[in-house]
């Protein structure tokens, strides 16, 4: 076994992967302790040798995944993914790369790639990525039409919410959350009594019609995503079985030749 392979073997061993676990969940709390001031002027030197000594068991990490798969570590979205988050982290947080600090806890993102199951979650969200913008385009053309309505409708009895067609999408938007609608709703509805019609009628589209088809999508791409990881281990097993079973018959024709070597070797007349 060569050097590199013995390199991609420890960096994909299910240990080495749980140590790296352990060192972002640590780093994670080391970077929420700064944010305590008492604790970071006590201890701020402590917090940023151990911040310092996680950051390079990840650069270490990465070099170690680079070496041992040279050209298809590029090929691996994951792969880029990681090296971004540790990219943001390494770049100095001084002068005007001082705003990079805060984006140092991005580095805890990196569970993402680590944990297979998180790897399935988020690989099914971005698979349901194209029905959700279908999606987004119909509720935006929604709040659009409704707040050209509201603007025409509502704009001269209540300025402060449907004055401008911005001020009316941005009070839409806080209505399909579902927060204060209420009242909203009734300080219209003092001059305009039948303005409840409108209300019900939009949280009823954008609301629990809209909204509630991103859920469907995201969904449906989770099982898409499933079904693709179900049909990938079953090739992965019948390709394992097929290789175990022409070891097999491999091994099979070795014995029956072995066998016809020995037979030819008994039946042979003895030299006289």
């Amino acid at each position: 076994m060569t050097m590199r392979e013995r390199v991609a073997k420890f960096v994909e061993d299910r240990r080495f992967q749980n140590f790296i676990i352990a060192v972002i969940i640590f780093n994670a709390g080391t970077l929420a302790l700064e944010t305590s001031p008492r604790i970071l002027a006590e201890y701020g030197n402590l917090l940023h040798t151990l911040d310092y000594i996680a950051l390079a068991v990840f650069v270490a990490e990465l070099l170690a995944k680079f070496y041992a798969q040279r050209k298809r570590f590029f090929a691996d979205s994951w792969n880029l993914f990681d090296l971004v988050v540790i990219g943001i982290a390494v770049i100095p947080a001084t002068g005007p790369f001082a705003v990079l600090r805060a984006l140092r806890v991005l580095r805890i993102l990196r569970l993402i790639s680590v944990v297979p199951s998180m790897r399935k979650v988020v690989s099914g969200l971005l698979a349901a990525i194209p029905g959700m913008a279908s999606i987004a385009a119909l509720l935006a053309l929604i709040v659009f039409i409704a707040g050209v309505m509201a603007t025409k409708l509502f704009g001269a009895i209540s300025p402060e919410n449907f004055g401008d067609l911005g001020t009316s999408l941005f009070t839409l938007f806080q209505v399909m959350t579902g927060e204060a609608w209420p009242d909203i709703a009734k300080q219209v509805m003092e001059q305009a009594p039948m303005a409840w019609v409108f209300f019900v009628v939009y949280i009823l589209v954008s609301s629990f019609a809209v909204l509630n088809l991103f859920i469907a999508v995201v969904v449906s791409g989770m099982e898409d995503q499933l079904r693709a990881d179900i049909r990938e281990e079953e090739a992965r097993q019948a390709a394992e079985q097929a290789a175990a079973n022409q070891a097999i018959l491999d091994e099979l024709r070795a014995l029956r030749a072995e066998v016809a070597r020995l037979r030819t070797r008994e039946e042979a007349p003895e030299p006289t």
